[in-house]
């Protein structure tokens, strides 16, 4: 999870700060991506499966739209939309803060189970 916290930060304020998608970017959205797909398959398997929360909810929640952001960013520089490629990081900011909230509350609940 770390990893994916790591590379998709990295894509996400990199792009933010250049002011416009480069095609790196999209690599560290795809990377962030299966990292946290990769660990979140590791964190079930630990945990005998699935339970119905807020943390689960918000973990679906965050993937699909980390999916859907790598998705854009691709498409976004396939074709070459040069309004999209400066606008991008509006939308990138948004999923990276929603993708927090899972983030935090695994990391609390992971406390809380070696207490």
């Amino acid at each position: 999870m770390l990893a994916a916290l790591t590379f998709y930060s990295i894509g996400v304020w990199s792009e933010r700060i250049a002011g416009f998608l480069r095609p790196w970017h999209t690599v560290m959205f795809w990377i962030g991506f299966v990292c946290d797909t990769s660990g979140t398959e590791v964190m079930r398997r630990m945990v005998g499966g699935f339970q119905l929360s807020f943390h689960m909810a918000t973990g679906i929640t965050a993937l699909v739209l980390m999916l859907a952001h790598a998705a854009w960013a691709t498409i976004v520089l396939a074709r070459r939309d040069e309004r999209s490629i400066r606008t991008f990081h509006r939308i990138s900011v948004v999923v990276w803060a929603i993708w927090l909230v899972p983030f935090v509350t695994g990391i609390y609940l992971g406390g809380r189970a070696h207490l």
